[in-house]
C-alpha cells in the first residue's frame, strides 16, 4: 500500500468516478491509476469501486465504509508535510481562505492588510465563492479557513465554528424616496415597494424571507443578486428598494443612497470563522484568526479543534 495508490482513489470520487479526469488532476496516465486501483483493491481484500466494464459507477458498501479513512489518512499526511515546514519555515507559506463576495469586499480587507503587514511572505489566496462551495473547499483541504454567514455552522461534526461579528440588514434607497421621510420603518411599508435583495442562499436571505414570512408581509422581490454592490446599482436605477448587509452601505461612496435602520424588523445575522477538524493549521493561521477576533487565541481553537470542554 502507498500514498499514490490513496490519492487516486481519493482523486476518483472527487471527479465523480471519472477516471480520466482523475488521472490527469494528479499527471498520471489512466492505466497507471486503474493498476494502482485494483493493486490497491487487492492488498485490502474488497472492491472499492462499482464498475460496468472498464466504467467505473461508483463506491461498493466497502468502498463508501472505507473512504473516510482513506481522506484521515491522506489529511494526516499532508498535517505532516506542513508541520515539518513550520519548522524551519514559520513565517513562510500560503493561507487559503474561501469566503463571499460580502465578507471579501466589506469585512475583512482591514484584517487582510494588517496581517500582510506582519506576514509579508505568507501567499495569501483569496478564493469568492458560495456558502456550498465553501464548505465543500473546506471538507476537501482546499482550503484552511472558511468565512460566511451560511451553511458553515450546519458542519459541527466535520467543522469547528466561531462567531466572526453580528451584524444586521438594512434597506438603501435614494435620498428623495418616500420611505426616506423620517416616518418609523415597517414591513408594511417596505412591501408597498419593489424589492431588490440577494439571492437565496446569501448574505441573509433566509433571514429576511422569515421576517416577512412571520408578518404576513408579501413582498415584491422583482430582482436578485449575489452581491451588494448590484443591489445598490439597480435602486440607484430605480428598480426598487435595496435589503442588504448594512456594513455594505458606505456614506461616501454611495452618495444619492439613504441607509435606514431595519435592525429591528429582520433578525440578527452572525459570520462564522469555520476550520475542518484535523486540519493543520501553520502558526500565521492562528495570527490571521486572533485579527478577527482578538479573544481567538491559539489554545483556544485547538481546544473546540480536538473537542474538548473548557
Amino acid at each position: 500500500m502507498n500514498i499514490q495508490q490513496l490519492r487516486i482513489v481519493r482523486e476518483t470520487v472527487r471527479q465523480h468516478f471519472n477516471l480520466t479526469e482523475a488521472s490527469n488532476a494528479l499527471y498520471t496516465s489512466q492505466s497507471g491509476a486503474s493498476k494502482h486501483i485494483r493493486d490497491l483493491e487487492e492488498e485490502l481484500g474488497v472492491e472499492l469501486f462499482e464498475r460496468r466494464g472498464k466504467r467505473i459507477l461508483g463506491l461498493t458498501v466497502a468502498g463508501s465504509t472505507l473512504i473516510d479513512c482513506i481522506e484521515r489518512i491522506l489529511l494526516d499526511v499532508e498535517n505532516l508535510k506542513r508541520s515539518a515546514h513550520q519548522l524551519t519555515h514559520e513565517d513562510q507559506g500560503s493561507l487559503a481562505i474561501a469566503t463571499t463576495h460580502t465578507q471579501a469586499r466589506y469585512a475583512l480587507p482591514p484584517i487582510i492588510a494588517r496581517f500582510k503587514q506582519a506576514f509579508p511572505k505568507v501567499h495569501l489566496e483569496l478564493h469568492q465563492c458560495s456558502p456550498e462551495e465553501i464548505v465543500s473547499m473546506l471538507k476537501a483541504g482546499r482550503v484552511d479557513i472558511g468565512i460566511a454567514t451560511e451553511a458553515l455552522n450546519e458542519e459541527g461534526q466535520l467543522f469547528a465554528c466561531f462567531p466572526f461579528y453580528h451584524w444586521y440588514h438594512g434597506v438603501v434607497v435614494p435620498e428623495e424616496h418616500p420611505l426616506n421621510d423620517g416616518s418609523p420603518l415597517t414591513l408594511e411599508r417596505i412591501t408597498q415597494h419593489p424589492i431588490v435583495t440577494y439571492h437565496e442562499g446569501f448574505t441573509g436571505r433566509a433571514r429576511i424571507d422569515t421576517a416577512f414570512s412571520a408578518a404576513d408581509a408579501y413582498p415584491d422581490i422583482v430582482l436578485t443578486a449575489l452581491d451588494a454592490d448590484v443591489i445598490k446599482t439597480y435602486v440607484e436605477l430605480g428598480m426598487g428598494v435595496g435589503l442588504i448587509a448594512s456594513m455594505a452601505y458606505h456614506e461616501q461612496r454611495d452618495q444619492g443612497l439613504k441607509l435606514l435602520d431595519a435592525s429591528s424588523l429582520f433578525p440578527r445575522n452572525t459570520t462564522y470563522l469555520a476550520l475542518r477538524r484535523g486540519h493543520f493549521l501553520r502558526g500565521y493561521a492562528y495570527q490571521f484568526l486572533k485579527l478577527c477576533r482578538e479573544n481567538l487565541d491559539e489554545e483556544t481553537v485547538q481546544r473546540v479543534l480536538a473537542g474538548r470542554p473548557d
